[in-house]
């Protein structure tokens, strides 16, 4: 029995040795990699303190305009409330856009708390405006905001809504 196991031992290092002489064979026949581009560097011929690009322009609320067309200022308004209050309720939302030009009348959001009375992890808002919907969230997976048509109903959202009263 121990003859066995030295010749089955004495075969799998020849199989081995024969798998590491071929490996080294095929690495030989391979091309080298192509090497990757140097990046260059440019340096500016601008003056210091001169700006070499003009700023966008911050976006601004166009009454006239649907949704799509007032999506980078919905965007922009409640981004700018969520780096000051990160986590921010109805109010705080309705308030905001309220201040930035939007007509509450026109509003939609859903409650603040689940019926278990926790705090919701996402509140949905809605603004209608000439016919068309902008739609945002916002909680614990970020912030989202995006243009829609109206829904036959005549709303934005789908589901619970809250009063907004305040």
């Amino acid at each position: 029995m121990h003859a066995r196991t030295t010749g089955g031992t004495r075969v799998r290092l020849i199989a081995a040795a024969a798998v590491a002489a071929a490996a080294l064979a095929l690495a030989a026949c391979t091309a080298d990699a192509p090497t990757a581009p140097v990046p260059s560097t440019t340096v500016s011929s601008a003056p210091s303190g001169e700006a070499t690009s003009t700023p966008e322009p911050e976006p601004v609320l166009d009454p006239a305009g649907d949704a799509a067309a007032n999506l980078d200022y919905f965007d922009f308004v409640n981004r700018a409330l969520i780096e000051t209050v990160p986590t921010p309720n109805g109010q705080q939302i309705v308030d905001n856009l309220v201040a930035a030009g939007f007509a509450k009348a026109d509003m939609e959001i859903t409650p603040d708390e689940t019926v278990g009375g926790e705090t919701a992890e996402a509140i949905q808002f809605s603004v209608r405006i000439n016919g068309s919907c902008l739609i945002g969230q916002t909680g614990t997976v970020g912030y989202n905001a995006l243009a829609q048509p109206l829904l036959g109903t005549g709303k934005c959202l789908i589901g619970q809504t809250r009063t907004i009263d305040f």
